[in-house]
């Protein structure tokens, strides 16, 4: 089955304009989800907004968006007044900008989409936009309102369409430097690095989706296919962390060791 189209308008480059698709690429539809519910009565426990102070419920449309200026003070904001604060235009992905494929920073992906054209007439603008790309190496640079906020987005040619990437905000992405300020830059000992290697070539293989697999929501399908035949499941018991004697790690021997339990496996 394929996913539903959730946004539908135009792809602009200069004067060249085409009707274009966005469906997400990724989905959650088939995670298990759970409701909460009442121990008691096995009625489903809902959430409800209510005012701090009086505790009475607040309606959708008493709700306003506030920014704090001070104590218990907000600036209010109306749901039309932050949405006319961003693009004018919220049907047009209009590539203001390229820059070379691969340079910006995998931290800045954030959410991956499928962009294709509407209709046939479309098609040839598209396809002309995106083989451009494909030739000179480049990512279009573009605005989009998506999921309520005005987003910079990110458009890479690929196969016979293009994914569109919603990119974080710069205020989201922290500084690697500092991550890794207090990381010594010594260069590893050259035994120890080749034995590494071939640690790493024993384990190369193939890239396949079976590496991403979810063995928790498989394990969560089995209990509940078993719940509903009225079985009981058993309580796995907990997995205990590896013991160390002391805090010295002896890299030698450990890769040594290593070494020895991939020749084994193998």
């Amino acid at each position: 089955m394929a996913p539903r189209v959730f946004w539908k308008g135009y792809l602009k480059l200069s004067l060249v304009t085409c009707r274009v698709t966005l469906t997400p690429a990724i989905s959650e539809g088939a995670k298990v989800k759970f409701h909460n519910i009442n121990r008691e009565t096995h009625n489903r426990v809902l959430s409800q907004y209510v005012d701090s102070e009086t505790g009475a419920p607040v309606e959708d449309e008493d709700q306003v968006k506030g920014y704090p200026k001070g104590e218990d003070e907000y600036v209010l904001f109306e749901d039309e007044e932050i949405e006319d604060v961003g693009l004018q235009s919220t049907r047009t992905i209009d590539i203001e900008t390229f820059v070379p494929e691969g340079s910006i920073g995998w931290i800045w992906y954030d959410r991956p989409h499928y962009l294709a054209p509407d209709d046939e007439v479309s098609a040839e603008a598209f396809s002309v936009i995106r083989e451009a790309m494909a030739k000179t190496e480049t990512g279009g640079i573009a605005r989009l309102v998506m999921y309520r906020r005005e987003r910079a987005v990110l458009l890479l040619p690929k196969d016979k369409g293009i994914v569109l990437w919603t990119l974080r905000y710069g205020d989201e992405v922290r500084d690697g430097d500092d991550y890794a300020a207090d990381i010594k830059g010594e260069k590893p000992d050259a035994q120890h690095l080749d034995m590494m290697k071939k640690i790493i070539k024993d384990r190369s293989h193939a890239w396949t989706t079976k590496m991403v697999d979810d063995p928790v929501q498989d394990k969560l399908l089995d209990i509940i296919a078993e719940r509903k035949k009225g079985r009981k499941t058993k309580k796995k018991a907990e997995a205990k962390a590896p013991e160390r004697s002391d805090n010295v790690i002896d890299i030698t021997a450990a890769l040594r060791k290593s070494l020895e339990a991939e020749r084994k496996g193998k």
